[in-house]
């Protein structure tokens, strides 16, 4: 079988996993194929050097009014969910019929900003694609971030924070079991399963570089703190072995729930008779759409940080640039999930469904449905141009659109459906209230100090699984030189003047 995957065209070397097969398909490869992952003169010592030293010379100035700016953000989190909790839900702008607002808004967005970090390191881990090692540590720990900032709003949704452990199945003084038929409680099992494989998956790769940072370090505190980290990790050939067999493992299990979980959050919409909700395109649409969300926020994240850590020469404009590729992809794959739904709701002939999407396109809510068309479908298209793919500007610019553009287009699903429901009598508009804003800004302020001290205190890039790619790259066969005529001497070697 394996002979026979070597001679299609189209099928990798990488993807067979042969170290032989590797060299010489290489040289078949176009030259821009065979460029370094890795650039500049780099070995394993200066790799560690590079981002050791992250951690232990003293913070930037840049990092540290980041930091500042992130936990000032942070603060409004901290003063609006009191003051929700202590007036209830009537601080913010729900009302009848719009009883979801920003609350579930917000929850989606995070939900998907957090899959490119599974998708990184898994899915491209099990392809063995080289690109994703120096920028999984990076998305991975922003998966984490991420799900713990959507897992904030259904807690302080639910009205009564204090009684959310309801959603559990545990059993409480009320004697009351959760409903398992309801898809909200469907959302605790997801986003948690989710929440722990990511983290095990995360914590397990940091392993053998956190026994590296213990070695180099010279505090005792922090040797203490490493030590206990990375759980006497030696490197030796045995831990080795089990290490990268539970890691394939991990990133087994992680793989379905790229698929599971935003399918699962579909479901809170998917699974209900709301005009506009009712569809079965809901879970491969929000999958795409979580996709898309979650590479535009590694883009945003990882472009200011390699230049704020100088790290150009580990994370390079081919690595951006494979990212700005795939997010031309998966805008592609959410404007014709766009373009389906007015089909669905035009063939499908329901007055109702067909008044929604034309509401949400024209309606009182169409000044946010443009900005989600303008941001997801049209700004992605400039990455057609390798010149816009490989500018830092451009791709910066176009990823922070893209964010805009996703929040809204859950603001679209959730808000326009609901306040233009079946019976017109009962019709509201929604506005969201000073709590509504301060909460979601806070939630942007809680994930972007959970990243500083990430990228502080915890290793940045994913040192063992970069001098892994530097060891391949030294190791390839070296683009065959053309036949030297006959009868000519033989060029002269370096040596042959010493």
């Amino acid at each position: 079988m394996k002979h026979l995957l070597e001679k299609i065209p189209f099928v990798r070397p990488e993807i067979l996993g042969n170290a032989e097969s590797r060299e010489i398909d290489n040289t078949a490869y176009s030259p821009a194929e065979r460029q370094p992952w890795i650039t500049g003169d780099n070995t394993n010592a200066t790799i560690t050097d590079r981002v050791c030293g992250i951690l232990e010379e003293k913070p930037t100035f840049g990092w540290v009014m980041f930091f500042l700016l992130s936990l000032s953000v942070l603060g409004l989190l901290g003063v609006f969910v009191p003051f929700l909790i202590f007036w209830g839900v009537g601080v913010w702008g729900v009302n009848n019929p719009v009883g979801w607002g920003y609350a579930i808004v917000n929850f989606v967005f995070w939900v998907g900003i957090g899959h490119a970090g599974t998708l990184i390191s898994a899915i491209l881990f099990l392809f063995r694609q080289k690109w994703r090692t120096s920028i999984n540590r990076a998305a991975e720990a922003m998966t984490i971030f991420a799900v713990m900032c959507a897992g904030l709003f259904p807690g302080i949704h639910v009205g009564r924070a204090w009684f959310a452990y309801w959603m559990f199945p545990l059993p409480n003084q009320m004697e009351l079991w959760p409903n398992f038929r309801s898809p909200l409680l469907w959302d605790v099992f997801a986003v948690g399963t989710y929440f722990t494989v990511s983290l095990l998956f995360w914590y397990m790769g940091m392993v053998p570089d956190l026994a590296t940072v213990r070695d180099r370090a010279k505090n005792g505190i922090r040797k203490l703190a490493y030590g206990a980290l990375s759980l006497g990790w030696t490197g030796s050939n045995r831990q080795w072995h089990v290490y990268e067999r539970s890691y394939l493992l991990l990133a087994s299990l992680a793989t379905p729930l790229v698929l599971s979980v935003h399918s699962v959050v579909s479901f809170d919409f998917a699974v209900s008779q709301v005009a506009g909700w009712h569809t079965t395109i809901f879970p491969p649409y929000f999958v795409a759409g979580a996709i898309f969300s979650g590479f535009a926020m590694v883009v945003t994240l990882l472009v200011p940080a390699r230049q704020l850590f100088g790290l150009k020469e580990i994370i390079t404009l081919r690595h951006l640039e494979n990212m700005n590729k795939i997010i031309m992809l998966t805008g592609m794959l959410v404007g014709y999930a766009y373009a389906q739904e007015f089909f669905i709701a035009w063939y499908g002939g329901v007055k109702v469904e067909k008044f929604a999407f034309m509401n949400r396109a024209f309606g009182q809510y169409a000044w946010a449905y443009w900005i989600m068309v303008s941001c997801n479908v049209i700004s992605p298209q400039i990455f057609w141009f390798k010149k816009a793919r490989t500018n830092l500007w451009i791709m910066f610019i176009v990823s922070i659109f893209v964010n805009i553009g996703m929040w809204f287009e859950r603001f679209v699903i959730t808000v326009t459906s609901l306040a233009n429901d079946y019976t017109p009598a009962a019709w509201d508009y929604y506005s969201p209230k000073l709590a509504d804003v301060g909460i979601m800004i806070g939630a942007f302020g809680l994930f972007f100090t959970l990243f500083a001290l990430f990228c502080r205190f915890l290793p940045f890039i994913a040192m063992s699984e970069v001098k892994g790619v530097m060891a391949d790259q030294a190791h390839a066969v070296a683009e065959p030189k053309p036949a030297e005529d006959e009868g000519a001497d033989p060029a002269p070697s370096p040596a042959a003047g010493s």
